[in-house]
């Protein structure tokens, strides 16, 4: 499989996503029920914040999945934890499928980890999801995340996590 990332354009890729974001599978992204324009202006907002970003990611070409990073001494983890130089917080999504692909999902978390290491700044890629999404947690672990504790968000209660670049070098050779 071919992964390639690309920046989010909300006037072409909010109606790709408004499925993706608020289908059954993708409760945790907390979108149920958003019309069209709401998915529109949702992540407008998101690329025009300078501490956000949005990204499609495709695999062989086709729209697969979207990422999120965002810097977390600005957002979503303000005062929640004690924050270091190179920190980077990321969200990820992968579009919902009747045929799913064994294995398909780890792939993508491991290029969405690639992809914000290939930024030397970027020293530990933080993570905040809600305690009840097991799925992500053993994909989080999987590339490296080690579990730090629960916090309370304003919307959910999230179980904060870590990976830095060495803990993700290490668990993707371990993957090879």
């Amino acid at each position: 499989m071919t992964v390639s990332i690309r920046p989010f354009d909300p006037s072409k890729d909010s109606g790709l996503i408004h499925p993706w974001v608020t289908h059954p599978k993708a409760s945790y992204w907390m979108m149920q029920g958003a019309s069209l324009q709401e998915v529109e202006r949702e992540y407008t907002a998101i690329t025009a914040h300078p501490h956000h970003h949005a990204f499609i990611g495709l695999v062989d070409g086709v729209p697969s999945f979207l990422m999120e990073s965002y810097d977390p001494t600005e957002l979503e983890l303000v005062g929640l934890y004690d924050p270091l130089p190179g920190d980077v917080g990321m969200h990820f999504l992968v579009a919902p499928t009747d045929t799913p692909v064994h294995g398909f999902t780890r792939t993508v978390i491991t290029a969405v980890m690639a992809e914000l290491f290939a930024d030397p700044a970027t020293a530990r890629v933080v993570v905040e999801p809600d305690v009840a999404n097991k799925a992500v947690h053993a994909l989080n672990e999987a590339v490296g995340f080690v579990a730090e504790r629960e916090i309370q968000k304003p919307e959910k209660k999230a179980l904060l996590s870590f990976c830095t670049r060495a803990d993700f070098e290490a668990a993707v050779a371990v993957a090879a």
